[in-house]
């Protein structure tokens, strides 16, 4: 039977687009459709970092790696709740993967390998022009291979044959037929009740909840996938960052000069520790959160820094005795006011004040290790409080349930003929713990691929 196209790809972000390459190189007929009014989704916004073990580049980098040990340790961080399927296929995949996109123009370099995670090994691969080159690279090989793109396009539901297979999609009351769809339409941030719904834990922020994702990440593939009998996976999952929520900048990349302490006065994390981990520790003390302490010597210094994007650009000098004005940052004459204004307890905060300045004067973190670049003793009056929360969602991780083959499965663990999906719209791979930086690029290349290679077989 003679169809419109032989792959439809809803989503032109890094899934999206990388499914839609590699159909095509397949030798399919491929239509990509996307609400956005141009491609790249949240690919385009990040740092371009791609997680990977056994790579090119960690070789020349002197490195021994390889995909068995990124999965003992991907599995482990994971306690073994990860699907085991998915993660072997993303550790034994993710070399090649990097490869390719070196392949179609995308450059990494040696000197940017990194370790990303928790772990000890470099294994982060950063683009050498970030997350926007990635984007461009993948734009370009889309349309190099005669992919057909419609923009500013929102999917309204799959359709189905006679036989019960998804078989197209339905736009504006029109039916565009194919042998096979992927869903690749990211994640579900910029909806509120889905978040309500399948991330409580961010949620619960309320209106201080920001999402740093594509505005067009509404959960589409979510809502059409169930409809088609597919089932989902990776309930209150994802990636939720700390910030203090201050109005000009929902900045989740906090300065490490800060002093963390809990509602008890006690310094309970080192302020500079991993994303992957900062989340759970803010979020198991008493409250949810915790209060950032720093004195005017360090706000008089405090300034940006430019990488891919301003990172701490609401940490800015002037901008934060704007905050003051707001009151949205505290500020005091004396640790003691500031403590009982902010709700900490006041004693053992001195203690934990005294200690941590002792430990700057020595410039060594006797208690948690911070770099000694980052110890700055809390002494000059006055004295700032911010309250840190985990409110800044960069990933959701519930989404269709896929197999290795990228194939969706429904209620009775069967693939749902027809359907693929990759990147964000699925889960499995990202679960309780964002094991490192760039493990979300992988994902989408990984399993695009995947999912290209797979809904081409038919054409």
């Amino acid at each position: 039977m003679e169809t419109d196209f032989d792959v439809i790809v809803i989503g032109a972000g890094g899934a999206g687009m990388t499914a839609a390459i590699t159909a095509a190189e397949n030798g399919a007929r491929v239509l990509v459709v996307d609400a956005a009014r141009r491609t790249g989704g949240t690919t385009a916004m990040s740092t371009g970092t791609i997680y990977a073990a056994g790579t090119s580049l960690q070789r020349q980098k002197g490195i021994d790696d390889t995909p068995d040990a990124a999965f003992n340790y991907i599995m482990t961080l994971n306690q073994y709740r990860a699907d085991a399927s998915l993660i072997r296929t993303f550790c034994d995949r993710g070399a090649a993967a990097l490869d390719w996109l070196m392949s179609i123009g995308v450059e990494y370099r040696v000197e940017h390998v990194y370790i990303a995670g928790v772990d000890t090994v470099a294994r982060g691969h950063r683009a050498a022009h970030f997350g926007a080159a990635v984007a461009e690279g993948l734009d370009r090989e889309m349309h190099a291979r005669g992919v057909t793109l419609s923009l500013k396009t929102r999917v309204q539901k799959l359709h189905r044959n006679n036989s019960g297979a998804i078989a197209g999609i339905e736009v504006e009351g029109e039916i565009i037929t194919s042998r096979a769809v992927i869903v690749a339409t990211g994640g579900f941030g910029a909806d509120r009740e889905l978040m309500a719904r399948y991330y409580p834990d961010a949620a619960k922020q309320g209106e201080g909840l920001v999402y740093t994702g594509s505005e067009t990440n509404k959960g589409d593939g979510l809502r059409m996938g169930l409809d088609a009998g597919a089932t989902l996976t990776g309930f209150n999952c994802g990636l939720l960052q700390v910030s203090a929520g201050f109005r000009r900048e929902q900045d989740s990349y906090l300065p490490g000069w800060l002093l963390y302490v809990n509602r008890d006065g006690i310094r309970f994390v080192r302020e500079t520790a991993q994303y992957a981990v900062m989340e759970g520790v803010v979020k198991a003390q008493v409250g949810g959160d915790c209060i950032a302490i720093f004195d005017e010597e360090a706000r008089a210094a405090s300034k940006v820094i430019t990488t891919y994007k301003p990172l701490f650009a609401g940490w800015v000098a002037d901008l934060l005795l704007e905050y003051v004005r707001e009151g949205t940052l505290l500020r005091a004459d004396t640790l003691e006011e500031l403590a009982e204004r902010s709700g900490v307890r006041a004693d053992a905060l001195m203690t934990t004040v005294d200690l941590y300045n002792a430990d700057c004067d020595a410039a060594y973190d006797s208690h948690f290790f911070k770099d000694k670049s980052y110890l700055k003793p809390v002494r000059k009056p006055p004295f700032y409080a911010a309250r840190i929360r985990p409110c800044v969602v960069v990933a959701t991780a519930t989404g269709l349930r896929i197999d290795r083959h990228a194939r969706v499965l429904d209620a009775a663990n069967r693939p749902v003929p027809g359907l693929f999906a990759a990147g964000e719209a699925t889960g499995g791979v990202i679960t309780e713990r964002y094991f490192a930086g760039g493990i979300s690029i992988a994902n989408n290349v990984i399993f695009g691929r995947i999912a290209g290679e797979n809904a081409a077989a038919p054409a």
